[in-house]
C-alpha cells in the first residue's frame, strides 16, 4: 500500500495550536486531523522551543520557507573554484565523462572536485539563461538546448527494420509444394 504525504494545512495548524494549549493529547489531535501522531509529532518538536510554544502562524512560514530551500546546496556552484576548472576544461573539449575523471585525478584528496559528470551536467543546465549558459552548451560535445528523459521515444529494442511477420507470409507456403516451404521435421 502506497502512502503520500500531504502537507499540513493553515487551519490544520491552528487547530493544533488550539488543542496543544487546551493540554489534548498528540493521539487525539492526530485522531481529530485524521493525521498520522508522528506528524502531530514532528509538526509541534519542530516548531516549539523551550520559551516558545507552538504558533500557527511562525509554523506555517517556517515551513513555507524550508519548502522554498533545496535540501542541499549544489555541489558545484556557479563560482567555485572547482566551476572554474569545469569550465576550463569543457572550453577545451573535454567531456563531462573526461573532466569527472580528471578531476578525480589532479585532486585525489580534496572532496569538493569530486562530482560526477552527471552534476557537471546539472550544473550546466541549472545556469541561469544567459550567454554563460549558451556557451556552456556549445562546448558540450552534442550541443543540446536541454535535457529529455530516456524513456520518450518508442521502445526498438530487439525490432529488425523491415522484418516481415510470420503472420504475414504467403498461403502458397502453408500447402508445402516448394521445397523451402517446409521445415525439417526428421531430428
Amino acid at each position: 500500500m502506497a502512502s503520500h504525504y500531504h502537507q499540513l494545512c493553515a487551519e490544520e495548524r491552528a487547530s493544533i495550536m488550539q488543542m496543544t494549549a487546551q493540554g489534548h493529547s498528540l493521539r487525539k489531535i492526530a485522531a481529530l486531523l485524521r493525521r498520522a501522531p508522528s506528524s502531530i509529532s514532528r509538526e509541534i518538536r519542530r516548531h516549539t522551543t523551550a520559551t516558545v510554544a507552538y504558533d500557527a502562524a511562525v509554523a506555517g512560514r517556517q515551513a513555507r520557507q524550508r519548502r522554498r530551500q533545496p535540501q542541499r546546496p549544489r555541489k558545484l556552484q556557479p563560482h567555485s573554484a572547482a566551476f572554474l576548472v569545469v569550465t576550463q576544461l569543457l572550453h577545451q573539449g573535454w567531456s563531462p565523462q573526461q573532466i569527472q575523471g580528471r578531476l578525480r585525478e589532479r585532486y585525489p584528496d580534496d572532496p569538493n572536485y569530486h562530482v560526477s559528470h552527471e552534476t557537471i551536467y546539472a550544473a550546466i543546465y541549472a545556469t541561469p539563461r544567459g550567454e554563460l549558459r549558451k556557451e556552456l552548451i556549445r562546448c558540450l560535445r552534442q550541443g543540446h538546448d536541454g535535457r529529455r528523459k530516456r524513456s520518450q521515444g518508442e521502445d526498438r529494442r530487439g525490432r529488425l527494420p523491415h522484418m516481415v511477420s510470420i503472420h504475414e507470409r504467403p498461403p502458397e507456403v502453408e500447402d508445402r509444394l516448394i521445397p523451402g516451404h517446409w521445415e525439417d521435421s526428421v531430428r
